[in-house]
């Protein structure tokens, strides 16, 4: 299998996280530029319209894109440790949680770097500097419900780990490195002390 990624790109990130985690070693890593436009070339949309990363080549030659899709593959194909939910009640929630962290922490982390970032411009055009503002603040908003959330449990969906620990921090950390979001400074002392937590897996050091 190839895994189609970018260094540091948040959604291949999520899927490197969760192949480390369950500890899978036989994906070949096949790096994207995306700042040299590779990703918009000819080749890599034959593999993917879209022309995003990650995607997932499987050994029969058929192409899986879209991160939540990879991962729900890979759950299968590695079943433990189990990430995605043991049957369909904690699946459910899982999925839930998972979902709202995707809609509203990652995404609106995403959406405020592609527009108000200039590195990013070259990525994003046109940027509309307002909408990018905007989206960082209801970023925030979810990522106070996010800490309110985590003062009552462990982890983002429960008592345990889970593939929306793993959306949420790499949501947090793109955050972190391009808008210099630090949940302590603004209030957020247990979603601070999650993140902090997370980051001590081994997995968290696993990139794009």
């Amino acid at each position: 299998m190839k895994l189609y990624s970018s260094t540091r790109a948040p959604n291949p990130r999520r899927v490197a996280m969760f192949i480390a985690e369950k500890g899978i070693d036989n994906i070949e890593q096949v790096q994207v530029d995306l700042g040299a436009g590779q990703h918009r070339g000819a080749d890599y949309l034959a593999k993917n319209p879209f022309g995003r990363v990650p995607a997932l080549e499987l050994d029969d030659g058929r192409i899986l894109c879209e991160t939540r899709a990879i991962c729900s593959w890979l759950e299968g194909h590695a079943p433990e440790p189990n990430l995605m939910g043991d049957g369909y009640d904690e699946r459910a929630f899982i999925e839930m949680a998972d979902r709202r962290i995707e809609l509203h922490l990652f995404s609106g982390a995403a959406n405020s770097i592609r527009h108000t970032h200039p590195g990013l411009a070259a990525l994003e055009q046109p940027q509309f500097p307002d909408f990018g503002a905007v989206q960082a603040q209801r970023m925030r908003e979810t990522a106070q419900w996010l800490d309110r959330t985590l003062a009552a449990q462990p982890f983002v969906a429960g008592q345990r780990f889970t593939i929306a620990d793993i959306t949420a921090f790499c949501a947090l950390e793109f955050a972190r490195g391009l808008m210099r979001f630090r949940p302590g400074q603004e209030g957020m002392a247990h979603l601070q002390a999650w993140r902090d937590r997370i980051a001590e897996r081994p997995s968290a050091a696993a990139l794009g």
